[in-house]
């Protein structure tokens, strides 16, 4: 006599499927299959093969000065975002100037970006951090490009200057460098921290307390008048002139701008952060950016302090900007390799002992 007996495999094989699945994402995730993702340690190597090695420092903007302040809030921004920050009110802000490049020592006479960093406290703890360039746009859309224009524009130690076969390869195969360029070729570069406009670079999106959203880029705008250096003549600017001019400047009496919000138009494009922004905008003034102290780096705040752009408060999120995602691997990695590393000398340490005849 035979007996018939079915082994009941459905569940199990659905069990089966569902471990491997898992166990097929986790791989994926961590980047042991599939094509090999860009992470925050390519990004650093990508810098450090530009700029060089510099144990302690920023790999970029490695070169700054520390201030402190506070952003008086004056209710407007509510109208786009819950965030407490636009709840009227003085809240403080560390932050931090910079020039871009990983040499902690270049020179300031370089027609390069020039930088604000904020993080921006309020009294339920949270934080906004912010990291601003004063170009409204980025040279490169994402991560990749960013890390081949590093590759491309490497000083050769004969000429100081990037190798020209590889410069012409690199911009025939992207056009948005090369308009980036000469963008910068025709702005004017400011002569001082204090009266450049500075700008978000990424579009982000803001949460009313309705939970309407809405797609933002903000700047700064100086209240001292635009004046640019000679940029015929960058070469014979003293190495420090920005940090020196900054120190001067903000013994005499503080600085200030006002935060703009910008909204987004139907067909503005907000994904990419190498495409400005044209024509009439919603602006909304939500309060002012008033800097009443600076400090080297070795002993101000914000030495040990990482401006990753996408640490936000509630009412403020990220936009669909894959360059975000970048900037903060990038961030992260710099910090972390800097606290095993121990903090290096800043430039700007003797200049304020100087510029207060001590």
């Amino acid at each position: 006599m035979s007996s018939d007996r079915r082994v009941p495999f459905g569940p199990y094989a659905l069990i089966g499927a569902i471990v491997i699945l898992l166990i097929g994402c986790f791989t994926w995730a961590a980047g042991w299959i599939g094509p090999r993702r860009i992470n925050g340690g390519d990004i650093i190597a990508a810098l450090e093969y530009n700029g060089g090695n510099h144990p302690g420092y920023r790999r970029a903007h490695a070169k700054g000065l520390c201030f402190s302040g506070t952003f008086e809030a004056n209710r407007a921004g509510t109208e786009l975002s819950s965030a407490r920050a636009f709840v009227p009110g003085s809240y403080p802000v560390i932050g931090r100037f910079s020039v871009a490049g990983g040499n902690p020592l270049a020179t300031d006479g370089r027609n390069v970006f020039h930088s604000m960093a904020l993080i921006l406290k309020t009294p339920d703890g949270q934080q906004w951090r912010m990291a601003m360039d004063h170009t409204p746009i980025f040279p490169v859309a994402e991560v990749a490009s960013f890390i081949a224009l590093q590759r491309a524009t490497r000083p050769d130690p004969k000429t100081g200057k990037p190798d020209p076969a590889l410069m012409k390869t690199f911009l025939a195969a992207h056009p948005e460098v090369r308009a980036f360029q000469d963008y910068m070729a025709k702005a004017v570069l400011p002569n001082s921290f204090a009266n450049a406009t500075y700008y978000s670079i990424n579009a982000f999106r803001f949460i009313s307390g309705k939970e309407t959203n809405t797609l933002v880029r903000w700047q700064f705008d100086p209240q001292a008048p635009l004046a640019g250096l000679d940029k015929a003549h960058l070469e014979q600017l003293p190495r420090d002139y920005l940090l020196r001019e900054m120190i001067a400047r903000t013994a005499k009496g503080p600085s200030r701008w006002r935060l703009r919000l910008v909204v987004a138009n139907p067909d503005d494009v907000t994904d990419k952060a190498i495409v400005a922004w044209t024509g009439p905008h919603r602006t909304i003034e939500a309060g002012t950016l008033v800097i009443t102290s600076v400090e080297p780096e070795e002993t101000g705040a914000c030495r040990d302090l990482n401006f990753d752009p996408t640490i936000l408060p509630q009412g403020i999120g990220l936009s669909d900007d894959p360059l975000l995602a970048a900037r903060s691997k990038a961030y992260s990695s710099s910090f972390t390799r800097r606290a095993q590393e121990g903090a290096g000398p800043s430039a700007a340490g003797g200049l304020l002992v100087k510029e207060r005849g001590q």
